[in-house]
């Protein structure tokens, strides 16, 4: 026998899920996951969530809302050491490594990130976390500040080339350089009048991998970091 919908028992167990800060964010990571983040739209959510736009705008109104949701969500797993004197070079990268590897797993996020005026309590345990291993450090506090801004910036970025990279890769143009081999048989066939720096170091200038280049840029940034005396 069909139920019949005016059971009141009938209309709760139809009754569609409530739309949550949590659903909304783990719908918005999912389309990031499958779609990268160009694909990510207020509206894109909610089809996710199987609802429209305006049942989101009781938890968000704009992009930038869905951005820091999207940021605190990753960095919520971020784990921060207790700041040490001795070894904050080593903290630091090691909390960096991680926030890279976040970014990685979702294409194009680091783009939320950027230029974001965060107000997500995760993001601002990160960023205070950052700020107490600078500090322990010897750093001085404008210094760390500005310091934290660059490598987080920095971070960003070379996440979101890696994400580029990729989706250029995965659209197999044929122009797109898709190996070293490739890329040093381009610059060693320069014109040796107009690129002969380029020509005769052309095997240290594409040598390394990304974690590698990763690696050396923090500490690039890093070991310019001056503690103060005393």
């Amino acid at each position: 026998m069909p139920a019949d919908p005016r059971d009141p028992r009938q209309r709760r167990a139809t009754r569609k899920k409530p739309i949550t800060v949590e659903r909304i964010t783990d719908a918005a990571l999912e389309v990031v996951a499958t779609e990268g983040y160009d694909a990510l739209t207020i509206r894109r959510v909610a089809a996710v969530l199987g609802t429209g736009p305006s049942s989101l705008y009781a938890h968000i109104v704009t992009k930038d809302d869905l951005d820091d949701l999207l940021i605190g969500r990753l960095y919520a797993e971020v784990t921060l050491p207790e700041p040490d004197p001795a070894a904050w070079r080593e903290q630091l990268a090691g909390v960096y490594t991680q926030i890279r590897d976040l970014y990685l797993k979702y294409p194009g996020i680091s783009r939320a990130a950027l230029a974001m005026v965060p107000t997500s309590l995760e993001t601002l345990r990160v960023g205070e976390g950052i700020l107490a291993i600078l500090l322990a450090g010897g750093i001085e506090p404008r210094t760390a500040g500005w310091a934290r801004d660059a490598l987080s910036l920095y971070v960003g970025a070379y996440a979101l080339e890696q994400s580029l990279v990729r989706q250029r890769r995965r659209q197999e143009n044929p122009e797109w350089v898709l190996s070293q081999e490739e890329l040093l048989d381009r610059f060693t066939a320069l014109p040796a009048e107009k690129f002969p720096q380029t020509r005769a170091h052309a095997a240290e200038l594409i040598s390394g991998t990304g974690p590698d280049r990763f690696e050396f840029t923090l500490g690039l940034l890093m070991n310019n970091l001056a503690p103060t005396a005393g």
